[in-house]
């Protein structure tokens, strides 16, 4: 389907009528209607696409069946969106307006949350977090997300296609150090893939070595190392690669002096977002930055980076027979028990072989102003503007 070579009739998908959609599956897929929900699966005007073709998005084309409508469209300045009155229920869609301001630069997001110009920000410096508790108590929203912020390593490469190697370099990463003295904001201290809290999964499978003290470990490390053939006379070197932020940039000084204390020597490299995910997916780096939200509330959206077939998005080019077929068999199997029990198992042969260097799980971070009404945390940080309104 994705090369657009199987003929239409055995897509799977058909349309009873005008209102009614029947999709066949492949397998079982518990997570299939919250998939749905990703904007993926949204609807599209089949004619408009055809009448307006790439130009169909602008706002004099757009057709919408939410509860806003496309206004004003401005690349790399705002989205401005207006309450639809077609809309089935718009007698409850209480704001009439919405504007969308697209940045990078937290400080700069945090600087006009507090002059009033922006009701809700989506992110703020974690530098900030003391004085945001103190001075903005009840605007500071953090909760638990479902994501996972960790480093790829390139196994294709030598020396990294050393389990030992990458072992060693995951447990000299501090993680509790990162999280209470680096970020300070809620982050968990991360030991597997799978955050904890996925739907119909349990327990992830963590690292092995999760319970031993950190001296312990850093031990450990040192021999490792020493195992694979670096020490004092041979130490290991390497590039770690992040892309353009000070939460970045932060994390990946402190982790860099963490490696030292195994006598690893570091070069750090930052570079815009399209190029830095450009070069994973070219298998372009040592060891990388990387993070992945939850699409769907299921275990399989994290480790299916992780399958041989996944490719590009494989950042590391892991590849292990085994895992790929416990997910395979998991992926066929409609008890919600023994597909978790396979996806676990698959998920502790990743954290043996260390494709990944899980860090921290996410906190979603948000501020909040006083006047918005109905705002909800949610696990998958996503907050419809119908269900609110301001006072």
């Amino acid at each position: 389907m994705n090369t657009g070579k199987l003929p239409v009739d055995q897509l799977g998908v058909k349309a009873l009528d005008d209102k009614t959609l029947k999709i066949e599956l492949v397998g079982p897929a518990p997570y299939f209607l919250s998939l749905l929900t990703h904007y993926t699966a949204y609807p599209l005007p089949a004619h408009v696409v055809e009448k307006y073709g790439k130009d169909w998005t602008k706002p004099e084309h757009m057709v919408s069946n939410g509860p806003y409508t496309l206004v004003e469209w401005l690349p790399n300045t705002h989205v401005k969106l207006a309450k639809n009155p077609k809309f089935y229920d718009a007698a409850n869609v209480a704001i009439d307006e919405i504007i969308y301001y697209p940045q990078e630069d937290r400080a700069a997001v945090l600087k006009r949350f507090r002059a009033g110009e922006v009701d809700i920000t989506r992110d703020f410096p974690s530098d900030q977090i003391d004085w945001l508790r103190k001075n903005l108590p009840e605007e500071t929203r953090i909760a638990p997300y479902l994501g996972t912020y960790y480093y790829p390593i390139n196994t294709a490469k030598a020396p990294f296609n050393d389990v030992r190697v990458r072992k060693a370099l995951s447990m000299a990463v501090n993680r509790e150090i990162l999280t209470e003295k680096v970020l300070k904001t809620g982050e968990i201290p991360a030991y597997s893939f799978v955050p904890p809290g996925t739907a119909n999964y349990g327990e992830p499978a963590y690292v092995d070595w999760k319970g031993l003290s950190f001296g312990e470990r850093i031990r450990q490390a040192k021999a490792l190392l020493a195992e694979a053939g670096f020490g004092p006379d041979n130490p290991l070197k390497f590039q770690l690669r992040y892309n353009t932020s000070e939460n970045h940039k932060r994390i990946a000084i402190a982790v860099a002096q963490m490696w030292k204390q195994l006598g690893v020597q570091v070069e750090l490299f930052n570079s815009e977002v399209k190029v830095h995910y450009a070069d994973l997916k070219q298998g372009n780096f040592d060891v990388a930055r990387a993070g992945w939200i939850a699409d769907y509330n299921d275990a399989q959206n994290f480790l299916y980076l992780l399958e041989t077939r996944t490719g590009a998005n494989n950042y590391g080019r892991y590849s292990n027979p085994e895992f790929d077929r416990l997910m395979m068999e998991a992926e066929k199997t409609a008890d919600l028990k023994k597909r978790a029990d396979l996806m676990r198992k698959a998920e502790a042969l990743a954290m043996a072989d260390q494709p990944i260097i899980p860090i921290y799980y996410y906190v979603s971070k948000n501020l909040v102003s006083k006047r918005v009404q109905g705002w909800q945390d949610a696990v998958n940080d996503i907050h419809r503007a119908r269900w609110m309104s301001l006072k």
